[in-house]
């Protein structure tokens, strides 16, 4: 039975500043005539006990190393959020960290929520609102990007605190409700909590057992608290969301328990105090409407025709409460910092670099450069090599695979690389488990905490994670996905192994650079690149077979991926007849046909084309003189679908690639079965060239 018993009676101060959230929400919902009002009415006793009470966080500097994250994974309630950053005071942070000074949500922001422009958009977003930790609203996105901030927690204390010097001890706090417990990539994510112990994680669960279509036990019957105690959890329950001595007390609980996370269960009355929608999916996506207002805001002792109304005294609450003890708590550890860079410098400059995505001097002067080889590595072996060239030199370079690093090849093998794990958390290796999907999202949570993180499996199984990644791109962060079994060269393993519509759907993300090298070099200076970037995700694919390292003495130098696109090879006199373009595997088809075309006396040019997106940034003039306009005689190369390649060979081109699935065989009858071979490529050429 649902817990209804009485709750203590906060204060009149707290109860007013309570109401206060409330009301905006309800008041910002309604006048946008779109949004969610039910859950920021039902636990704004809870958000304001955790943030009031509990929360170390400087709303004057709200990008402070170690303050604790607050993260609102029921994004919908995302009105819960901004009353708080508008009552708080929080101030906004700009892209590249600097504190402006002005407020992160002005009471106009308020007004104007879900309008073009706001700082308050529909759903909570990074980099566009300060003081929210993570863009979340696809469920079970922000629980699981909250597992990846406790784990870089415990990584960075496990690296940097010294005796007398607790660096980093935040701890991470996360609203969910119904629907993030539904979706898959929390119970992965729960799982692993689960399994590394983080005992500086705290879900605080909205048990209110409504979604859209209802009641939830239409579709969801499960124990959750059990479930969790399964997954190795601390589980509390508080009967009544309104009760803020019992939240108050399940929180401190929390801080105790140092073996485990934990889940706080909340009962609460979705759209509380609203008589006719309170328990209703009716207070769930709509607003309530102008009578419902009236009669909500009667049960709260609120002046019914009162808009956007912040009493006297609230603001001034919050900042002599939570905005003194962030104040004081951000000052001792500035001052703790100074003292830490006296006697750690080098360590402190490695903080003051990550927290500014800012690189070592000399990380990649390791890099190496790989010789003329016409046997060649597999991608993913180059990458082995040049990612453990890197590593020693990033410290804070970290990441894993979901359970296929030994295919990957993306553990780090140098000495004191280390396995993170429970108990031991400085190790740089992770082990994801076969949990795609969450591996995204904590990979995102790991960069939100400036680690440079990576994740890896097959390309195939990108399709798994795709939300993870597009959250990537959409909060700008520079996460490293590695993936590996690229193609159709993925052979006897077969069609559900065989990626071919998954290089043009990365590719559709906007923002996300896409780079499938074509040999050793290439993925050096991938590398090179992604590990530059600050505010951009990457994924990098590579081949599972052996490609030839192309001579660069003959052939143009690797660096020219960094501009998208290059000419490899070019026709030794005279304008070129035919342009042939490829990426990763497939270039050698092209040099090959380009050697056999220069005998023939026909002209061609060969382009290497690791990454459109980067190519599509460079001015018009470097992209015609890649691929001259007047030169319409063009063929394109990929094993993947040929969608999207008509802009770069036009309509009259060819395109050489996918039409449908693959095949289980050997990778030379695979690829001699869908025209990936040196006769075809040869053959279209010379259509394409009229000869």
């Amino acid at each position: 039975m649902r817990g209804t018993g009485s709750a203590q009676t906060p204060s009149a101060i707290d109860s007013l500043a309570i109401n206060t959230i409330r009301t905006l929400a309800i008041d910002a919902v309604q006048q946008a005539n779109s949004g969610h009002p039910g859950t920021p009415m039902a636990m704004a006793p809870v958000a304001y006990t955790l943030w009031q009470q509990v929360l170390r966080f400087d709303p004057q500097d709200p990008i402070w190393p170690n303050r604790d994250r607050f993260v609102l994974s029921a994004g919908h309630a995302s009105m819960l959020l901004y009353a708080l950053l508008h009552l708080t005071g929080v101030k906004a942070v700009n892209a590249d960290y600097e504190r402006l000074g002005e407020p992160s949500v002005t009471l106009d922001d308020i007004k104007h929520f879900r309008q073009l422009g706001s700082k308050c958009p529909g759903h909570p977003e990074y980099h566009l609102t300060s003081g929210v930790e993570t863009t979340t609203g696809p469920l079970g996105q922000g629980v699981a990007t909250s597992v990846g901030m406790a784990i870089a927690e415990r990584w960075l204390a496990a690296h940097y605190n010294r005796p007398g010097f607790p660096i980093f001890d935040y701890r991470v706090y996360a609203l969910c409700g119904d629907g993030d417990m539904m979706e898959g990539i929390s119970g992965e994510a729960a799982s692993l909590a689960g399994h590394l112990k983080l005992s500086n994680l705290c879900w605080i669960y909205d048990s209110n057992r409504i979604t859209i279509e209802g009641n939830t036990s239409l579709a969801f019957s499960e124990d959750v608290a059990s479930r969790f105690l399964a997954y190795g959890w601390n589980v509390q329950r508080v009967g009544n969301a309104n009760d803020c001595e019992r939240i108050a007390a399940a929180l401190e609980a929390a801080r105790g328990v140092t073996d485990r996370p934990t889940l706080i269960v909340v009962e609460s009355h979705i759209g509380y105090g609203a008589p006719n929608k309170q328990d209703t999916s009716a207070a769930h996506g709509e607003p309530l409407g102008e009578d419902e207002v009236r009669l909500a805001k009667k049960s709260y002792g609120w002046p019914e025709d009162a808009k956007f109304l912040v009493p006297d005294g609230v603001r001034e609450h919050f900042a002599a409460v939570m905005g003194k003890r962030g104040k004081e708590l951000r000052q001792e550890w500035e001052a703790m910092f100074a003292r830490y860079a006296g006697e750690h410098p080098a360590l402190a400059d490695e903080i003051t670099r990550m927290q500014g995505r800012r690189l070592p001097e000399g990380w990649d002067a390791d890099i190496p450069t790989f010789p003329a080889d016409a046997k060649g590595l597999a991608g993913r072996d180059a990458s082995a090599k040049v990612l453990n060239a890197i590593a020693p030199k990033l410290p804070w370079l970290l990441g894993g695979a979901a359970d296929l690093a030994p295919s990957t090849k993306t553990r780090l093998t140098f000495e004191g690389a280390g396995d993170f794990e429970a108990g031991s958390y400085g190790g740089r290796n992770f082990h994801f488990g076969i949990r795609e999907h969450a591996m995204g999202a904590i990979c995102n949570g790991m960069s939100l905490s400036k680690l440079r993180s990576f994740g890896s499996g097959f390309l195939i199984f990108s399709d798994y994670m795709k939300p993870a990644i597009r959250l990537s791109s959409l909060m700008d962060l520079p996460v490293i996905y590695v993936f590996t079994h690229d193609s159709i060269g993925v052979g006897e393993d077969g069609p559900t192994h065989q990626p071919v519509e998954q290089l043009i759907g990365l590719r559709s993300i906007p923002g996300l650079l896409v780079i499938r090298p074509a040999d050793a070099n290439e993925v050096a200076e991938a590398w090179r690149l992604m590990l530059g970037l600050k505010h951009e995700p990457a994924c990098l694919v590579l081949s599972r077979q052996a490609l030839p390292t192309f001579d660069r003495s003959v052939y143009a130098p690797a660096s020219g991926l960094a501009r998208g696109a290059y000419v490899l090879a070019d026709s030794a006199e005279g304008t070129p007849e035919v342009v042939l373009m490829a990426t990763g595997s497939e270039v050698q088809l092209c040099v090959g046909a380009h050697e056999a075309l220069s005998k023939e006396g026909i002209r061609s040019r060969v382009v290497s084309m690791p990454s459109w997106e980067i190519f599509e940034k460079q001015d018009q003039a470097y992209r015609d003189s890649v691929l001259p306009p007047e030169i319409t005689a063009r063929v394109a190369v990929e094993q993947a679908s040929t969608l999207g390649w008509d802009r770069y060979v036009g309509l009259g081109g060819v395109k050489i690639g996918m039409h449908t699935f693959g095949a289980s065989a050997p990778l030379k009858a695979v690829q001699e079965k869908f025209g990936f071979t040196p006769d075809h490529v040869l053959a279209a050429a010379r259509q394409q060239a009229g000869r």
